[in-house]
């Protein structure tokens, strides 16, 4: 998800997209026909940035919340989210601290991320174990740094070296520019960064096509003997519709060398209203649909027999879609509503994320080739914009799990979701004491084990509230 901003204001879109700031915005210069500030998962802004020189144009992004969980999980922990991480308290969720570096061709971007992302988001990725020094540290408080090269070719060359926002599943990483807060399970479990190298080229001024090498799927490092690659395609024909198509392939399972992944991700959004006048001035739809699947290994995309052995296979895939419907209110639009939702298969569970603490113990028990995820969400959310820097949002989640399975031979969970007992200890707290990890005799069937007799709750529903503020400068 990030989906860039690239917007129409000529001093913000020129040093997105590597253009000298002393160069004016021209019809020519990629998708500069057109106003795209509603898009979902892209900037609104197009006033000039509050900080800007000749060499440095920063970028200061704050985004606070409160989230209130009717399952009222003890310790206060979310689960399955990278927007939330605590339950009933309000949390610094992101704070970013960077801008874009201009001198001449040479462009360059770095942003600090500070709040409970810099935790929620490294844990994810298990290629940080592989070998020595701490990646997970050192990388945590990155968000983005790249340098690169702008070419002044076609309508725009741009070779990038670094970590990078993925535009897979269409939310962007700043929830500044998304039309909801929570995302929906495509956008949730699918990469948010690539560390690597990537080519931005403009052949024409409403086409980009991307290119990316890269060490994998969401990962600081490699799991395997070979990096990942990928490519984008932004097709923006009028100011009304954005088409994007995004491929992906990589070896991205660890101990798992013979494995493959693909992935293929698209998106339609559609502004089939824009008038001056009205109580709903502006209305638009997205729409997104993710399929992919692993291969090799001892899994098959969709299962088979294999002909040697006479062993079923069990299959790999990931299905999901979802789609968001927003109205803007009143002349000046300071008020938005949207309404979406998705769903999510994901046999062998290889991108669902995982549980924390304990939980996350026992989840990874019973994940792998066998194990079935199925999950739907749906939201709504009102949004308050006084200006283009602040954003206030008022949105209510309800989140399930349709059918959890487990791998053969291991213990099915029986929910995904933080229930009232929490998943960090019998009292909610990790300090506390008098409790090992032991087995649990009798209750708990084999390779389960709990804590002192403990065990994590999970249900298999949530519903909460979110409060937002965020603000951009």
């Amino acid at each position: 998800m990030l989906k860039r901003s690239i917007v129409c204001f000529s001093m913000l879109f020129l040093f997105h997209e590597g253009k000298s700031q002393d160069t004016a915005a021209h019809a020519s210069d990629p998708f500069a026909f057109g106003d795209f500030t509603w898009l979902n998962g892209t900037s609104r802004k197009t006033s000039p940035p509050a900080f800007d020189s000749k060499y440095f144009t920063g970028d200061v992004t704050i985004d606070l919340n409160y989230s209130h969980s009717y399952n009222h999980p003890l310790d206060n922990t979310v689960v399955g989210s990278t927007a939330l991480a605590r339950n009933n308290e309000l949390q610094l969720s992101f704070m970013g601290v960077g801008g874009d570096i201009h001198v001449n061709n040479v462009r360059g971007r770095v942003m600090m991320q500070f709040g409970t992302r810099s935790t929620v988001v490294p844990r994810n990725d298990n290629s940080s174990y592989k070998g020595q020094y701490d990646l997970q540290t050192i990388y945590r408080y990155i968000s983005e740094a790249y340098a690169g090269y702008h070419w002044d070719t076609w309508h725009g060359i741009n070779l990038d070296a670094g970590i990078f926002m993925s535009y897979i599943g269409l939310f962007s990483y700043n929830n500044f520019e998304n039309w909801g807060y929570q995302p929906s399970y495509t956008s949730d479990n699918t990469p948010w960064f690539f560390n690597g190298l990537r080519l931005q080229t403009f052949p024409t001024d409403k086409l980009k096509l991307e290119f990316w090498l890269v060490n994998g799927w969401q990962t600081y490092g490699r799991f395997n003997h070979s990096p990942g690659m990928g490519v984008s395609v932004y097709y923006r024909p009028k100011e009304t519709v954005d088409y994007v198509f995004n491929n992906y392939y990589g070896k991205d399972d660890q101990g798992a060398p013979g494995r493959y992944r693909f992935h293929s991700d698209n998106s339609y959004q559609l502004r089939y209203l824009n008038r001056k006048h009205g109580f709903i001035t502006k209305a638009a739809f997205s729409i997104t649909g993710d399929f992919g699947f692993e291969n090799g290994d001892g899994v098959t995309p969709f299962g088979k027999t294999d002909g040697k052995t006479g062993v079923k296979l069990p299959a790999q895939n990931f299905i999901s879609g979802m789609i968001y419907n927003r109205l803007w209110l009143g002349e000046k639009q300071k008020f938005a509503w949207t309404i979406g939702g998705g769903y999510m298969h994901n046999p062998g569970q290889y991108l669902v994320l995982a549980p924390t603490g304990y939980a996350d113990t026992l989840f990874q028990q019973q994940t792998g080739p066998g194990s079935t995820f199925n999950a739907w969400d749906y939201s709504t959310s009102i949004d308050y914009m006084p200006n283009q820097n602040l954003t206030l949002k008022l949105e209510f989640v309800h989140r399930a799990v349709a059918e959890l399975g487990a791998a053969p031979g291991t213990t099915p969970l029986k929910g995904y979701f933080a229930g009232p007992g929490g998943v960090t200890s019998p009292s909610g707290y990790t300090n506390t004491g008098g409790y090992t990890y032991t087995s649990s005799g009798a209750s708990v069937a084999p390779p389960l084990s709990s804590w002192g007799g403990w065990m994590p709750d999970l249900a298999k529903s949530e519903s909460r509230i979110v409060l937002a503020v965020m603000v951009r400068f």
